[in-house]
C-alpha cells in the first residue's frame, strides 16, 4: 500500500469535510511534516468549537422569544458619516440556521462581510435593505432618518420576491415578521408589531448582526460608486466618513451633492 505524501494528506486537510476524522486518520503518523498538519486540524477544530459556542450565545433572544415565529433583527450602518444614505437592513433566519461568524459587521473585514453577505441572502427566509438620502437626514435628523430606514426595509421585506431569478421575479411570498430585534431604537411607527430593543445587538442577537451586515455590505457598495461620480473625496476609502484626508478635500473643493450639510456645517 503507497504511503501518501505529505503534500497529498495537505490536500486532504484543505479539503476536509470532517476535522476529528481527519485527526484520527494521522495522529499516529509520526513524520514531522503529518504532525504538523494534525495540530494545525487540532487548532482549526478548537476555533470551530468555539465559533460554535460564541454563535450559540448569540441567539439567546431568538431563544428566549422562540414562541413568535418569524424574528426579524434590524440594524443601521451609516449614522455617523459626513456623506451618503443612512441604510437599514431587516433580516428573519431561519430557527434552525448554521451560519458561523455573525458579528457587528464593523469587526469583521470587508471579505468576510461579503462572504457572509451571500450566505445570509442565500439563507435567509427573508432579507430586505433601505436607504434614507442625505437630504432627508438634513431635513429629519439622523435619529429620525435611521428610524425611516428601519421602517422602510421593514415594509420591503414584508413584500419581498421569493426568488432573484429573473424567471421567478413574479413571485411573491408575504412575510410578516412577529418580533422585531432592534438595536437600541425602538419604532413607533410600526405598534402592531412586537418590538425588542437591544443594546449593542449587533454583538449579541444572530438576526441583528445578519441585518448589520447585508446593510454595511450595500452601503459600502453605493459609496463605492459615489466614488467614482466625485472622485476628490477618496469614498472609496472612507464611506463617508469624517477621516483627515476626507475633512481636507470638503476643504479644499468644497462639499458634493451627498455631503450632509447639518454635519460639516463647522466645515463649510
Amino acid at each position: 500500500m503507497r504511503l501518501e505524501s505529505v503534500g497529498e494528506i495537505k490536500v486532504q486537510l484543505e479539503e476536509a469535510a470532517s476535522l476529528p476524522s481527519f485527526i484520527a486518520k494521522y495522529e499516529t503518523d509520526e513524520r514531522q511534516g503529518v504532525q504538523s498538519l494534525v495540530k494545525r486540524a487540532r487548532k482549526k477544530w478548537d476555533a470551530l468549537q468555539k465559533e460554535e459556542e460564541r454563535i450559540e450565545k448569540m441567539k439567546y433572544f431568538e431563544k428566549k422569544y422562540a414562541e413568535y415565529a418569524l424574528i426579524c433583527g434590524i440594524d443601521e450602518v451609516g449614522r455617523g458619516p459626513l456623506a451618503g444614505p443612512v441604510c437599514a437592513g431587516a433580516v428573519i433566519l431561519p430557527r434552525d440556521h448554521d451560519i458561523l461568524y455573525l458579528n457587528d459587521s464593523k469587526k469583521l473585514t470587508e471579505t468576510k462581510r461579503k462572504e457572509l453577505d451571500l450566505v445570509i441572502r442565500r439563507e435567509a427566509i427573508a432579507y430586505a435593505t433601505a436607504f434614507v438620502s442625505p437630504r432627508r437626514i438634513d431635513e429629519i435628523n439622523i435619529l429620525e432618518a435611521t428610524k425611516e430606514a428601519m421602517g422602510k426595509a421593514i415594509r420591503r421585506l414584508v413584500l419581498h420576491a421569493a426568488a432573484e431569478d429573473p424567471e421567478k421575479r413574479e413571485e411573491r411570498t408575504v412575510v410578516k415578521p412577529d418580533l422585531l430585534l432592534i438595536d437600541a431604537l425602538r419604532l413607533p411607527a410600526l405598534p402592531d408589531i412586537k418590538q425588542v430593543s437591544i443594546i449593542k445587538g449587533d454583538e449579541q442577537s444572530v438576526s441583528i448582526a445578519a441585518a448589520s451586515i447585508l446593510a454595511k455590505v450595500k452601503r459600502d457598495r453605493l459609496m463605492e460608486e459615489y466614488a467614482r461620480i466625485y472622485p476628490v473625496y477618496g469614498f472609496e476609502a472612507n464611506k463617508g466618513y469624517g477621516t483627515e484626508a476626507h475633512r481636507e478635500a470638503i476643504l479644499k473643493y468644497g462639499p458634493c451633492p451627498i455631503h450632509r450639510r447639518t454635519f460639516i456645517g463647522n466645515l463649510i
